[in-house]
């Protein structure tokens, strides 16, 4: 009997009192009192996700609820009031060894709720305790056939394997929308350090091979540059000039060309001038005036 039913039946038994006192008339009184006192035995109320499970006698009569709802005093009683929310159990293996041999923890989460009330009330002593342990040991079953790798790799595949179990073995128990999902998973800390070196390595080995396919394309574009300025020389030329002129120019240093360097390209632009310009004849040369030479005796010699 629960709050409210309390307090309707005192209002009942209050309002008898009253009529038998205003009406000076105790039978009536007493009849609404009774009634009052009746309700109180009999008047039960369940809230929306809790139902009642009601024995007559010993015998199942019926599950009652949500709401307001009646028992026959002395006959029935309610036996038990199951909650039908979605509920949670956690779940762990400690120490289970895998297929391959290796030993971990794992803690997982196990989301339930009752279906069928009846079958659940009357057909398991605790159900929320039978539920997890059949939890536990088809977590450590589906361990065991499990390799680590794919307990690490493939949890959702482990978590439906675990759910089919589940479900299988509590088939009939009224309890149903059952669902696993795998909380962590703990190994022991010399293999977790094996397998970081492992992975450290694997990292290794594929920033190596990057590496070696950038060098692969460095080289087939040098190439392919070297045939370029094979071809045209005074490109070589300018991008040598490019380099220099790059490598100083934030500095502000003096660049010093070697000799050779610039006769070099000053020979190779030359000549590519005079390929691409066409050739024009040279003008003749002023005749110089004669200046005959100075006589022996020192004497001039008359100009004729």
């Amino acid at each position: 009997m629960n709050s409210a039913v309390t307090l309707i039946a005192v209002i009942v038994i209050l309002i008898g009192a009253a009529l038998g006192y205003l009406l000076t008339s105790p039978v009536i009184g007493g009849v609404v009192a009774l009634a009052g006192v009746i309700l109180a035995l009999t008047l039960r109320t369940a809230a929306e996700w809790e139902r009642a499970v009601v024995l007559r006698l010993g015998r199942f009569a019926g599950v009652r609820g949500p709401g307001l709802y009646f028992l026959i005093p002395a006959l029935e009683i309610v036996y038990t009031v199951i909650d039908t929310r979605r509920q949670s159990t956690r779940i762990s293996a400690e120490d289970t060894l895998t297929a391959d041999a290796v030993s971990v923890t794992m803690d997982s989460i196990l989301f339930w709720r009752v279906t069928d009330v009846k079958r659940a009330a009357t057909e398991l002593t605790d159900y929320q305790n039978m539920i997890a342990q059949v939890a536990q040991t088809s977590l450590r079953e589906v361990i065991s056939a499990t390799t680590l790798t794919d307990i690490l790799g493939n949890r959702e595949t482990m978590d439906e394997k675990l759910q089919a179990l589940i479900r299988r073995k509590s088939d009939g128990w009224g309890i149903g929308d059952i669902t696993v999902e795998i909380r962590d998973v703990k190994i022991p800390p010399e293999l977790n350090d094996a397998m970081s070196r492992n992975a450290q390595a694997e990292k290794e080995k594929q920033a190596r091979v990057t590496l070696a396919s950038a060098e692969i394309a460095i080289a087939q574009q040098i190439v392919d540059a070297a045939q370029i300025y094979q071809e045209n020389p005074v490109a070589l030329q300018i991008r040598q000039m490019g380099l220099i002129y790059d490598m100083n120019k934030d500095r502000g240093a003096t660049i010093l060309v070697p000799t050779t360097m610039t006769e070099a390209l000053g020979t190779v632009v030359a000549l590519s001038t005079a390929q691409q310009q066409p050739a024009t004849p040279r003008p003749p040369a002023p005749p110089r005036p004669f200046t005959p030479p100075p006589s022996p005796s020192g004497g001039s010699v008359p100009q004729t």
